[in-house]
């Protein structure tokens, strides 16, 4: 499948990945600036100036914006995550220029209205409410800040209602013209789509973007630790993580299908073990989050107060046996998982656009389907028992996040234990 990567003038990176037997196109831009990029006294700042790009521009009401996308049938999106932020949207293929317009006027154009503001500061307000509500979307964050305390890589990208409550449009503008630059943005698009006309939209809407490229943010040092949310409610939400590997390093796929094996799926490891066998959960799986200078490999496991101690050392128990005892079947298996979401991803026009991009801000040009599947396939036996070794026996503090009744909860240092 073609792919194709230029770089205009000012530095801003066009990636297009055209689809010739699709009907629909998807075109976006991707920032790479995101929550770790916040100083701690504008925490949240890079989630409400993603919130408020839809509010309204020179040329567009925030109601003509939702209006003229809909209008064709067509949808739009954004979201923000640690280290990057994306505007997307997908129409059909005679509407990508409108498509690609309404996008460029949101990113670029931006009013901000203070009475627009007002409203949405009570929007991201209700939105934190609800994560802190919903006990197994906020452990995860619990789990992030403690792996990472008192650092940007570990603080909410949500922010703190109070903090929240007082952003301002000069924050707002201050941040974006830090950080939306030239060369922090990829414009991507993929499906039915001519490259080289896209190429000419790209140089209409972008090519007078300015580049002031921003600090780096600070490092990501794993420290590791405990937060116990004690509250009443019908079940225990348990995660644990140990220091991951970043997108560059040579072990990343690896560490993606080792993964899968333990907790990727009905067949998995841990769902054979937790839930089939022992009936401790019905939720319980596995993750493996990459960042530019690190990662996070975690599990998640929901369970009955009264059952939480036994669940521990069954779920760690079972982490440090694939360090000594995998079978060939069990890893090709996970390869195939894997790389069946690879190629099934080449079949919709909005996840070939995400992939794209996304490899063109952490690797600096979209990678080729078949030298990835090429690197899963070269995972065998030695390779998962040598990451599983790197990441559960190399004395890592891991981070640990509880939310429900956590009586039955091991001693912070006999928990740690389990990993030295």
């Amino acid at each position: 499948m073609s792919q194709h990567l230029h770089t205009l003038p000012n530095g801003l990176r066009v990636a297009v990945a055209p689809m010739p037997h699709v009907e629909t196109s998807s075109v976006g831009v991707w920032v790479d600036v995101g929550g770790r990029h916040e100083r701690a006294d504008e925490n949240g700042v890079a989630h409400m100036l993603e919130h408020m790009a839809f509010k309204g521009t020179e040329r567009r009401s925030a109601r003509a914006i939702a209006e003229e996308i809909e209008g064709v049938g067509g949808y739009i999106n954004a979201y923000t995550s640690r280290e990057q932020t994306a505007y997307y949207a997908r129409a059909l293929k005679e509407d990508l220029d409108l498509a690609t317009d309404i996008i460029a006027d949101i990113v670029l154009n931006s009013t901000f209205p203070e009475d627009e503001l007002a409203r949405e500061r009570d929007v991201v307000r209700q939105e934190i409410a609800q994560v802190n509500d919903t006990p197994d979307d906020l452990v995860f964050d619990n789990l992030q800040e403690a792996a990472y305390p008192d650092q940007a890589a570990g603080r909410s990208i949500l922010g703190r209602p109070e903090r929240v409550g007082r952003f301002n449009r000069d924050e707002l503008r201050g941040f974006m013209d830090r950080g939306y630059c030239a060369s922090r943005m990829v414009l991507a698009a993929a499906g039915a789509v001519d490259a080289e006309a896209f190429l000419k939209m790209a140089e209409d809407r972008f090519g007078d973007v300015a580049d002031a490229p921003m600090d780096a943010p600070e490092p990501g040092v794993w420290k590791g630790g405990r937060i116990v949310d004690d509250r009443a409610i019908e079940q225990v939400h348990l995660t644990f993580g140990v220091e991951g590997v970043a997108y560059d390093d040579p072990d990343f796929t690896a560490v993606q299908v080792l993964s899968s094996l333990l907790g990727g799926g009905m067949s998995s490891r841990l769902f054979q073990e937790v839930r089939e066998n022992r009936g401790l959960a019905y939720s319980v799986f596995s993750f493996a989050g990459s960042m530019m200078d690190g990662g996070m490999f975690g599990v998640y496991a929901a369970t009955a107060p009264e059952d939480l101690a036994e669940l521990q050392p069954v779920l760690v128990d079972e982490i440090r046996r694939t360090a000594t005892d995998v079978t060939e079947a069990e890893i090709a298996r996970s390869r195939s998982q894997i790389k069946a979401g690879m190629v099934m991803a080449l079949e919709s026009s909005s996840a070939r656009l995400e992939q794209i991009a996304r490899q063109t801000l952490i690797y600096g040009t979209p990678q080729i389907t078949a030298d990835m599947l090429q690197k899963v396939d070269q995972v065998d036996e030695a390779a998962i028992r040598r990451v599983a070794s790197r990441l559960f026996d190399g004395g890592c503090t891991p981070a640990v996040a509880v939310i429900g009744p956590a009586s039955h909860l091991e001693p912070e240092d006999a928990f740690a234990k389990r990993f030295r």
